[in-house]
């Protein structure tokens, strides 16, 4: 994972946390990284979710709220890691879990409160 791609991203504003991401997608990606392991992907989405909160798209609350859940999910034509956080500290149950898709290289998709 190259730290400074994911940096560049947020910094051009390319992390919509509407953006979608389900089964049956296609990310086009065709990386030749090596897979990242479950604690890289948590530290990973976790720096996401800090971004998130300095760009002021998420809650200053969900700076202290660490990763519930690391799953490596399989869709038809991918696999990607999920990452979810919950806030208990948001009033509105929709909006109280969040979920990083990640490429199994590290590499962010998505991020959404769906979880599809």
């Amino acid at each position: 994972m190259k730290l400074r791609t994911l940096l560049l991203g947020f910094i051009l504003g390319l992390l919509p946390i509407t953006a979608m991401a389900g089964s049956g997608h296609d990310h086009g990606h065709s990386h030749s990284n090596a897979p990242v392991n479950q604690a890289t992907a948590t530290t990973t989405a976790t720096t996401i979710v800090a971004e998130f909160v300095k760009r002021k798209k998420l809650d200053e609350s969900w700076t202290s709220i660490t990763a519930i859940s690391v799953e490596k999910k399989e869709y038809k034509d991918s696999s990607e890691w999920v990452i979810s956080f919950v806030n208990d500290k948001i009033t509105d149950p929709d909006k109280r879990t969040l979920y990083v898709f990640l490429t199994l290289t590290g590499d962010y998709i998505a991020a959404n409160y769906t979880g599809k």
